[in-house]
């Protein structure tokens, strides 16, 4: 297999900003040399071992571009879009809307681990990954172009899963090259910059969108269409050498696809424990996020109306969003200068847990509750930075199955955003009466599994300092 990659080596005193496009292309990112040198990545088959030099600043400057654009185009349509065209279709009935977003999400998870495969398997002049990133993006557009014009609800969902396959590519394609080329030093740092945009595309996404209200077609399409200038600026300036020799030990058959998308954890205990404190934690943030809003009605409105809270609900969004983006930075950076993952996990876990133990016993107090929940968006940005950051540090076989294991590393978020909300209903309904809602208990239960996930299981992750 090539490892010789080409993302570029920052020249000393350049400027980032003016460099970008220039040392996109730069040096080899691996080299090979002989196993006495002590800084090192990954070790081959045959004993050689495989050094990732730092990426230039134009490679993450490309790499943020193309995420930021992707993001903003998959995005739109859970923000508004969507929800426009179910009002618009059925509306009467726009509680399909779930069951909308719900097929398409469920879509893209299975799919994910397959591509991931292929992906490692390609042979072509442009690599292993800028095919898929480029597939995905014409996958995705012609999603959005289908949402646009579908006539029905039913169609409407199959465009959707249609777009979620394409830009869900897209974003796997974006993951996987940083998996193929960022040294451990530079993980987190890129993990923080990519939590924080992916906290801004949203915004931009809906905001994008929102200018187009009345025009079916530009809602849907106008993100997409920025998504793709994005990728493209990607896929043209950040060179990947060519796979046409790659040496394939296992074709990719069915019987395998379906083998390989699960794995012997005794194989990978590191991988394996980080998985199941990322599945606990996201338990936790799921069940706490998903009522958050219907939360802050019953505490807060004498009716329990969301409408009585809108503005509320505004500010939160934002501070949410700040905190969140803010905790990235700040734990992705942090974990790279100090050289320590598992250290701002545990206080992540326990940031996440103390602010969901304040909104459980903070009353109908709105600034308590808010501090609550700032406090629970630092722990989140802090965690899915620097996990994201050990999910590559501990990832099992990177230079040969990184898109299948990426694959699978994904399911431990899908899980807890699949299950944890059926969970939940039952949960509500313990010890009261009528239309009475067990919050307090529900927040409990998510500070319990942030605890879990985010400061006792990860203590078992041992190669992650």
């Amino acid at each position: 297999m090539n490892n010789d990659l080409d993302t570029g080596t920052p020249q000393p005193g350049a400027d980032p900003l003016g460099a970008a496009l220039a040392d996109a292309e730069g040096g080899p990112l691996g080299r090979m040399v002989g196993a006495g040198e002590p800084d090192f990545d990954d070790v081959t088959p045959t004993g050689s071992v495989i050094v990732r030099e730092r990426v230039s600043a134009g490679y993450i400057w490309l790499l943020i571009i193309a995420t930021l654009g992707s993001y903003a185009a998959l995005v739109a349509p859970i923000g508004i879009s969507l929800s426009l065209r179910v009002q618009e279709l059925a509306p009467e009935n726009i509680e399909l809307l779930g069951y909308v977003v719900g097929v398409g999400a469920i879509a893209a998870a299975i799919s994910q681990p397959l591509v991931g495969m292929w992906s490692d398997r390609t042979r072509s002049r442009l690599g292993r990954r800028r095919p898929f990133a480029i597939g995905g993006t014409i996958v995705g557009l012609i999603g959005l172009a289908l949402m646009a014009a579908a006539p029905s609800v039913p169609v409407l969902a199959l465009a959707w899963v249609v777009t979620q396959l394409g830009w869900a590519t897209v974003l796997s394609s974006l993951l996987l090259s940083q998996a193929d080329r960022l040294p451990e030093e530079q993980r987190g740092k890129v993990a923080g910059l990519s939590g924080f945009t992916q906290m801004i595309a949203s915004v931009l996404g809906v905001g994008i969108a929102s200018a187009f209200i009345g025009n079916s077609f530009l809602v849907f399409l106008v993100p997409g269409l920025i998504g793709a200038v994005a990728l493209t600026l990607w896929v043209t300036l950040v060179k990947e050498p060519s796979s046409r020799d790659l040496v394939v030990e296992q074709k990719l058959t069915l019987g395998r696809a379906l083998k390989d998308m699960v794995f012997n954890p005794k194989e990978h205990p590191d991988f394996a424990w980080n998985w199941l404190g990322r599945l606990f934690f996201m338990f936790g943030v799921t069940f706490a996020t998903t009522f958050t809003t219907l939360f802050f009605a019953s505490r807060l409105s004498e009716g329990g109306q969301v409408a009585d809270i809108g503005g509320l609900i505004t500010i939160l969004s934002l501070f949410g969003v700040v905190a969140t983006a803010g905790g990235a930075i700040l734990g992705g950076f942090l974990s790279d200068k100090l050289k320590r993952r598992r250290f701002f996990v545990l206080l992540a876990g326990l940031a996440f847990t103390a602010g969901a133990i304040v909104m459980a016993f903070g009353g109908s107090n709105a600034t308590v509750l808010i501090v609550g929940s700032v406090v629970t968006s630092i722990g989140l940005g802090v965690f899915s930075a620097v996990d994201q950051a050990i999910v590559l540090d501990v990832l099992p076989e990177r230079d040969t199955e990184a898109g299948r294991y990426m694959g699978i590393n994904g399911y431990s978020t899908t899980i807890a955003q699949a299950i944890a909300p059926i969970v939940a209903a039952p949960l509500l309904l313990i010890g009261v009466e009528g239309a009475d809602k067990n919050f307090g208990l529900l927040f409990i239960v998510a500070a319990a599994c942030t605890l879990i996930g985010g400061n006792i299981v990860m203590i078992f992750v041992r190669s992650a300092k």
